[in-house]
């Protein structure tokens, strides 16, 4: 790769969409956590970007989704307005996965026309726009599957399929953007660091996997006391859905036991890795940057512990989605310390 200076234009585009991916995940926490995923039952490309823009055009969107079960046997009690609320939502998310396909395509074709993509970009570009298509088919084959008379919300199983796509795309373009940013002196041979890394991640994987759960479940609702669960270290109810995978994919209260116990687990690791860190020269990215993610990681199980406590009859949005936002920040946190020290040992 060339010199920082020599891609600037190409590091601000991908650290652009970056963030913009981050809004994305957002939004998308929102609209599963508002009941908003299945409000637009239908996929327009282009016409489906403009929402209603009259009161027919709003009504005919409200009988649409009046002939799905989540209306049927859930939200009966909808107004218009109570419906243009959940839309607004759905479409947001719709519309910036549109906005963000722009500012991927039309800056990439600048790029191949005035020749600032080199040729080992290529194969990387080509990578990041099937990830991001495929995020996108993603997303509609799950918002279809639950447009039908038995299902009230999209299965948390899909949910967490998209939603780890989306933070696949999000660590692969931060990876190419470091390669493209990060001068070579500041990335270090530190096999030890790297390990723990390596192994931070795979936990981490399972981890958010089951924060997709509690989202898609509301899982929080099943127990809102801390550090106990209902009382007990291990609560009740734990194997009561008729076999392991069920308990472990489908019970709420398993689903929150795993995922408080992975938080714990993950911290073991992190900890490690800040005392393995300290003999890092203090000149290094990777020593100025070492606080981070166990700073991060503390923050984020504080949100969570707030989330669980300030649950009542509903999840309360503003900590959730700074719960998520936070466990985002981590995730890059860790794969921006794994670049720093996976470099070769000096010939």
């Amino acid at each position: 790769m060339d010199s920082p200076k020599n891609n600037r234009q190409v590091i601000i585009w991908l650290y652009i969409g970056l963030v913009m991916i981050m809004i994305q995940v957002v939004i998308g926490g929102i609209t599963r956590l508002t009941g908003s995923g299945l409000s637009i039952t239908e996929w327009k490309p282009i016409i489906g970007a403009f929402p209603p823009l009259n009161d027919q055009a709003w009504q005919e969107a409200f009988n649409k989704y009046k002939e799905i079960a989540q209306f049927k046997h859930l939200n009966s009690h909808f107004t218009l307005e109570d419906f243009k609320f959940i839309f607004f939502w759905e479409w947001l998310h719709r519309d910036w996965a549109r906005f963000m396909g722009l500012v991927f395509i039309f800056p990439f074709i600048y790029f191949l026309i005035t020749k600032k993509i080199q040729k080992n970009m290529v194969t990387p570009m080509i990578v990041l726009f099937i990830l991001g298509g495929l995020q996108g088919a993603i997303g509609w084959i799950m918002v279809q599957s639950g447009l039908n008379d038995q299902d009230l919300y999209v299965s948390h199983i899909r949910l967490a399929v998209h939603f780890m796509s989306a933070l696949i795309l999000l660590c692969y373009v931060l990876w190419f953007a470091l390669k493209l940013s990060i001068e070579k002196n500041q990335i270090l041979h530190v096999p030890n660091l790297k390990k723990i890394n390596l192994w931070l991640l795979v936990i981490l994987f399972f981890q958010l996997i089951y924060g997709a759960f509690m989202a898609g479940l509301h899982a929080a609702l099943a127990a809102r006391t801390w550090p106990d669960i209902n009382g007990r270290l291990w609560p009740v109810g734990m194997l009561t859905e008729g076999g392991f995978w069920a308990d472990i994919t489908h019970n709420l209260i398993t689903v929150q036991f795993i995922h408080r116990g992975l938080a714990y687990i993950i911290c073991v690791p992190v900890l490690i890795w800040l005392w393995k860190s300290k003999d890092l020269a203090q000149t290094t990215l990777l020593h100025k940057f070492r606080f981070a993610p166990v700073f991060l990681l503390f923050i984020q199980i504080l949100l969570g512990v707030l989330t669980v406590l300030n649950t009542t009859g509903q999840i309360p949005l503003s900590y959730a989605i700074l719960h998520q936002f936070v466990g985002m920040l981590f995730l890059l946190s860790v794969v921006f310390t794994l670049f720093l020290s996976r470099g070769k040992a000096a010939i």
